[in-house]
């Protein structure tokens, strides 16, 4: 049955897509393997329980369940970590509120096995809430694709400011501190003209993943338009820790970008890479640059033209103190 969901699968949705045919097999893989898990464990009672007298039968059913989400979530697990640079713990586990769900799901599924071991005529009414945890999860789907940005799977610009209010409000309502970071590509029309917008899209996607690896876990990252990106970092120390904090995560994107060897191809299908990007920094710190999002963002973007204006590839923070006491990095070559 498993087997013929996915294949099911591959034909509608995944082969539409050009997903690689690998990441397909793997995937019905890790199902194949957690639901034979959850076999055993349940074989290995006596099969499904047969009354409310067969503790055992009802143990080995909640261990079943329990089983299916470790297996396959290790195996999920193993293979984002061997695929993704620096992968998070919530990367690789995936959220708590989408593993309630599975584990929803799961739990209503084995009731459904067992209504089908004793009494048939209950699946009807095991069967709706099982098509609403569903479209549940299909309105959640649909809700993460309206607030990704397609070209780099960053959150877009409406997302990301939502993400980055909550932060500032958390920061201030506690009385700690959180910063935010505008990054713009250094001449990225160039790019675009010498390669083409294809490759372009290529080279904003392998920016995101730089971003990505060279911030924190709990930091949240956006695309803001064009070829700008923001990370808002919470939870920073206190005073003039969290600047350091702030500088030293900006600095370290910025040395990923500077690092990077873009594969691409020319609208003429030459294969080539792009090397040499670059981008400039602008930061500034919640609550010594503003009070709220908005004045933050003016007072990073402000620091940003400071990068841009004083030679680029740059990390430039909010206060003329601050950025006096910081030593600057290598210009661009």
């Amino acid at each position: 049955m498993i087997a013929l969901v996915y294949l099911h699968l591959w034909q509608r949705v995944w082969r539409p897509t050009h997903t690689p045919l690998y990441r397909h097999v793997y995937t019905t893989a890790t199902v194949l393997l957690a639901a034979g898990a959850a076999h055993a464990v349940v074989a290995s009672a006596g099969g499904l329980p047969d009354g409310p007298e067969d503790v055992v039968g009802v143990v080995s059913v909640a261990l079943a369940v329990l089983l299916y989400v470790v297996v396959n979530n290790i195996l999920v697990a193993a293979a984002l970590a061997v695929t993704r640079d620096r992968a998070g713990i919530r990367e690789l586990v995936g959220r708590w509120d989408d593993n309630a769900v599975e584990v929803a799901t799961l739990c209503m599924g084995a009731l459904a096995a067992v209504a089908l071991g004793s009494t048939p005529g209950l699946i009807a009414l095991v069967l709706p809430p099982i098509l609403v945890l569903h479209r549940a999860v299909k309105v959640r789907q649909l809700e993460e694709e309206a607030s990704t940005d397609a070209k780099t799977g960053l959150l877009n610009a409406a997302a990301w400011q939502a993400e980055a209010a909550r932060a500032v409000r958390r920061a201030q309502r506690s009385g700690g501190s959180s910063a935010v970071l505008i990054l713009d590509l250094d001449h990225f029309k160039l790019v675009n003209d010498a390669y083409g917008h294809l490759a372009g899209d290529v080279v904003l996607a392998a920016v995101a993943g730089a971003l990505r690896a060279g911030v924190r876990d709990q930091d949240v990252v956006g695309r803001f338009g064009g070829e700008e990106f923001v990370v808002v970092l919470p939870d920073l120390a206190p005073g003039a820790a969290g600047h350091t904090q702030m500088y030293e995560v900006a600095e370290r994107v910025r040395k990923r970008v500077a690092a990077l060897d873009v594969a691409v191809r020319t609208p003429d299908g030459d294969g080539l890479t792009v090397s040499g990007l670059t981008v400039s920094v602008g930061a500034a710190a919640v609550p010594a640059d503003g009070a709220g999002l908005e004045q933050v963002l003016k007072a990073a973007d402000a620091a940003l033209y400071t990068a841009k204006r004083d030679g680029r590839n740059l990390v430039r923070v909010a206060g003329g103190a601050a950025v006096r006491d910081i030593p600057a990095p290598r210009a661009a070559s």
